[in-house]
């Protein structure tokens, strides 16, 4: 006996559309478990699906180019009931069919047999029932349709009409009033913004178009939206980490070869919570409306990571529950699984504050961009030895820059001074961080 086992989208977070990049089987294919079938690529990440059991593959039911979402169907594989036996235990419930049997040449192979595949049920609401709400005039969306309008900024009550049957707002039509606000150079305060003139660059040599990946297109209209919409202030700072230095190279030197060694980045991460912890409003978001603050109970901090796709922002979560070398060991993997295009969209979701570190670059400080809907964000370059004047003698310390952007609407330029005091005592000396 032989069992039919689906390949499912699993849960990739609050995702409504995830685009296909690559199919990688088609129908016949042998495939092993884990064996990558299909490349797909959210606003932030672009990821490869696994399969959820080995054996052949018997339908394909996507292509590049569609739109999946959790729980859309893949594709179909004729399992064994030893390969079948290993997979996940939703996927226990395959329907069974019998064993493929050899047909004599001349006989006609049976016409293949579409298995139902079950759907959620469909509930009628106020919003299907008529496209058009004859009390106002406006065009309705489907809420897929209003949390992409959301995810982009886009007031959806603005788009009067929508391409769909009987008026309905469609997902070309938010990115159409999305095209044409950005050409118009309108933005949500009613002040025109002259948008740049195209330049043909061939006159003065040889040039290459080089297309922008989804993550850099994205990323770019979610950073220009956050500079638009935030008022920034970056404070620069610059703290004696020359004592927490020489305690991390003492931490390394007792470790074995092959043990995960600490980066100064750890401390960093420990220090920013314990920062966090006295300034509760560095740990909030603003409400929708601007009226309220949202204050979070829980201390999740981003990462920025450079991949070959472009920046990404892999989440540490309950920082404030965790040691050095469990930081340490969590960063190494979510940075690994990033620039192999693995995340997740859960692993980059719950942010409450994020660190971008240039540490191993160089640089003196830089402006980081707030990670709305964030609050401030840590900006750190490389640091060096310079001669500090202690009240009697100049002495050689290890100085390291620090950049810390916060939105004005929270925190005002007294509060971020004294959350950046605070930061550099514990980093200073890293004993406060056991008070």
């Amino acid at each position: 006996m032989a069992i039919l086992i689906e390949i499912r989208v699993p849960d990739v977070g609050n995702v409504a559309e995830i685009d296909v990049v690559e199919v990688l089987i088609q129908a016949g294919d042998i495939v092993a478990l884990e064996q990558t079938v299909a490349t797909l690529e959210t606003d932030k990440a672009s990821m490869d699906l696994p399969s959820s059991a080995s054996g052949t593959i018997q339908q394909v039911y996507i292509k590049p180019g569609d739109k999946v979402s959790e729980g859309s169907l893949i594709a179909t594989v004729l399992a064994s009931d030893a390969a079948a036996s290993s997979t996940e235990p939703a996927q226990q419930a395959a329907t069974p069919v019998a064993a493929p049997v050899d047909l004599p040449v001349a006989d006609k192979a049976p016409e293949p047999v579409n298995l139902p595949v079950k759907s959620a049920p469909v509930v009628a609401s106020a919003e299907t029932v008529a496209s058009i709400d004859p009390a106002t005039g406006k065009a309705h969306a489907s809420p897929a349709i209003r949390l992409f309008a959301r995810e982009l900024g886009v007031d959806v009550s603005k788009i009067k009409t929508g391409s769909g049957r009987k008026g309905r707002i469609l997902k070309d039509d938010v990115k159409n009033f999305v095209k044409k606000v950005i050409t118009e150079g309108i933005v949500a305060t009613g002040s025109g913004i002259p948008s740049l003139p195209a330049v043909d660059f061939s006159p003065y040599g040889e040039t290459e178009i080089q297309k922008l990946s989804k993550i850099k297109r994205l990323t770019g209209q979610n950073l220009t939206r956050v500079w638009l919409n935030l008022p920034m202030v970056t404070y620069h700072e610059e703290v004696d980490i020359t004592d927490m230095e020489a305690f991390r190279n003492a931490l390394n030197a007792e470790k074995t070869k092959g043990e995960l060694k600490i980066t100064g980045l750890m401390f960093i991460i420990k220090a920013l919570v314990a920062a966090m912890q006295q300034f509760p409003e560095f740990n909030a978001s603003l409400s929708a409306d601007g009226e309220s603050l949202i204050l979070k109970k829980y201390f999740n901090i981003g990462i920025a990571v450079d991949t070959p796709n472009g920046l990404v922002v892999p989440v540490l979560r309950n920082v404030n529950n965790k040691n050095i070398n469990e930081l340490a060991l969590e960063l190494a993997q979510k940075s690994d699984k990033a620039r192999l295009g693995k995340l997740l969209p859960g692993d980059m979701q719950g942010g409450c504050m994020s660190i971008s570190s240039l540490g191993g670059i160089g640089g003196t400080s830089f402006t980081p961009i707030v990670n709305a809907p964030e609050v401030a964000i840590l900006g750190v370059t490389r640091a060096k030895m310079q001669p500090v004047w202690n009240g009697k003698e100049f002495l050689p310390r290890l100085m390291l820059p620090l950049d810390l952007t916060y939105d004005h609407r929270v925190i005002d330029g007294a509060q971020g001074a004294r959350f950046m005091a605070t930061l550099k005592q514990y980093l200073s000396d890293i004993r406060r961080l056991l008070l």
